[in-house]
């Protein structure tokens, strides 16, 4: 049995009228959906204001990525944060209810840097809506941070505000081979610090190459793109198009069913690449100026990759693959403020506990 409302108030009615209940946006990150009655989100779609002139929009939450993306582009804007899984259907709701951000976040910032307001439905049934449709609005609690990673725990979204940015006039991507990952976490440091200002700064740890994504107008990303290539000669290749970061953000560099993520910095990469090693079935790549690992598996190396987690002391959340049991790998710790407001909005404890 599972719902389907077709508005905000549909939302409210089917959370007063069961015990348990989670929300179910475009199906790509299964193994977040937690126990309870679905409540299908799919019928509350649709943008439902944009200011071009103001560099935000509205939309609902089971609202398709990709639709937004599009309006986004015919007015020469886009989100910088780079959403994932967007060709298969990811939605704005469960877009923010995973707090899953792409490349673009090392430059410019996660979700939670953009968006701006949220209306959704609390555990008591009650609409309840915070922060604005507009950049200056910051009156009351800020609660949208709160809904950016909260899998659901404490309401369910319907309705979004988010800012955009113009879209770069160009853009080039370099890919930078390195002989080891000791070497490639040197030069991910140089660049990070670097005047040349890279939009997007990701490793993949198997092939040991940097990629670099640059923008702005052609002139200055030719100039940049060969101070680069002198910097490292040899090593460095332009390539033809931007197609590799849409493999990314799709996660198609990866074999493996399932997929992962895990918070990390530049100084550990080295430790948990070595880690890895032993496990022949997960594949590594990582993103946001080496702030994620994004570990690609099976479902048979789930237990072996728990424990080096672990041993790692690195926490680590399934995002894709099976759904059913515990998402979390490795070491996680529970959080006393996250579980102040679970309690505050969901007393009953409606949604799921993940």
């Amino acid at each position: 049995m599972s719902e389907r409302p077709v508005s905000a108030e549909d939302v409210a009615a089917a959370v007063r009228g069961h015990s348990q209940v989670c929300a179910v946006g475009g199906g790509t990150k299964r193994p977040l959906v937690g126990a309870g009655v679905p409540i299908e989100l799919s019928a509350l779609s649709g943008i439902t204001e944009y200011e071009a002139s103001e560099y935000t929009f509205t939309a609902m939450a089971g609202t398709p990525v990709g639709e937004v993306e599009d309006a986004l582009r015919a007015k020469g804007q886009y989100l910088p944060f780079d959403p994932l899984f967007v060709e298969a259907g990811a939605t704005l709701g469960g877009t923010v209810a995973s707090g899953l951000s792409g490349p673009g976040r090392f430059r410019y910032g996660g979700i939670r840097d953009f968006l701006i307001g949220v209306q959704f439905v609390d555990g008591r049934g009650q609409l309840v809506r915070s922060g604005g449709k507009v950049v200056k609005n910051a009156a009351g609690f800020d609660l949208p941070k709160f809904m950016v990673g909260s899998l659901g725990r404490f309401g369910i979204m319907t309705e979004l505000s988010f800012k955009v940015f113009p879209a770069p006039v160009g853009s080039v991507t370099l890919k930078v081979a390195c002989p080891d990952s000791a070497e490639a976490m040197e030069r991910l440091a140089e660049i990070s610090s670097s005047r040349w200002e890279a939009d997007a700064l990701d490793y993949q740890g198997g092939e040991g190459a940097l990629f670099l994504r640059l923008g702005g107008p052609r002139k200055a990303l030719d100039l940049l793109s060969q101070e680069i290539g002198n910097r490292w000669p040899g090593e460095v290749t332009r390539l033809e198009n931007g197609a590799i970061w849409t493999d990314v953000k799709e996660a198609r560099w990866g074999a493996g069913t399932h997929l992962a993520k895990v918070p990390v910095t530049p100084s550990r990469i080295v430790d948990l690449e070595e880690g890895l090693a032993s496990l022949e079935g997960v594949q590594s790549w990582y993103s946001s100026g080496g702030a994620v690992a994004w570990l690609s598996f099976d479902g048979s190396d789930r237990e072996a990759l728990d424990r080096r987690l672990t041993d790692c002391g690195l926490a680590g959340l399934t995002v894709r693959g099976e759904g059913g049991g515990s998402p979390w790998l490795g070491q996680r710790e529970s959080g006393k403020i996250l579980g102040a407001v679970k309690i505050a909005l969901d007393p009953e404890g409606k949604f799921p506990a993940t």
